[in-house]
């Protein structure tokens, strides 16, 4: 669920770049977001009292925007700061996980040593949007024997089914706002 003041504040923040990358499609560009510091640090906060509430122990964070919001919080609660990336892009050995895109698959990795037995770790990201690369980031860290207890992002597009799909596999979802598509 997302806040409504926090709807409020951040959702005129939020650029909405209109048929990009494709036509028809409603790019929310959460950059502005990062450009406004006040902005951040709200957004930083928030996540923050989230993690606080829910126990987390590592904070892990989805390529690309997602690591600037899980750096910065990771940095705020003194946790450890796991990177899901692309395959191919991290240097250990890695355990991996295949999610379906719009127009295809594609393949997510952590390192084979992101978490012990029993870590709570939350997944950061910038948008939620199908649910896929959240749903196969936490199936990398159940694969390790971490406990997910959640998937933090800065906006929810409820529309596309993504929530219904991470809380339908057991996940809570914490989003700071939500778009519909016409907005």
């Amino acid at each position: 669920m997302h806040h409504p003041d926090l709807d409020t504040y951040l959702k005129p923040r939020i650029r909405t770049v209109r048929d990009w990358p494709l036509p028809g499609v409603n790019f929310r560009d959460i950059t502005t977001l990062f450009h406004d510091p006040e902005a951040f640090r709200v957004m930083v906060e928030a996540f923050s009292l989230d993690c606080t509430q829910q126990g987390v122990d590592v904070i892990a964070a989805i390529d690309a925007r997602g690591f600037i919001i899980g750096g910065a919080l990771a940095y705020q609660l003194h946790k450890p700061f796991v990177l899901v990336r692309k395959k191919g892009k991290l240097p250990y050995r890695t355990v991996s996980a295949d999610y379906s895109l719009e127009y295809g698959s594609a393949t997510i990795e952590v390192h084979a040593d992101a978490c012990r037995p029993g870590d709570r770790i939350l997944i950061v990201d910038d948008l939620i949007a199908t649910g896929g690369t959240c749903l196969a980031a936490a199936q990398l860290f159940r694969t390790l024997r971490g406990e997910v207890v959640g998937v933090s992002a800065v906006i929810d597009l409820p529309e596309l089914g993504g929530s219904r799909r991470l809380r339908e596999a057991g996940l809570r979802v914490h989003a700071l706002c939500s778009f519909g598509e016409h907005e």
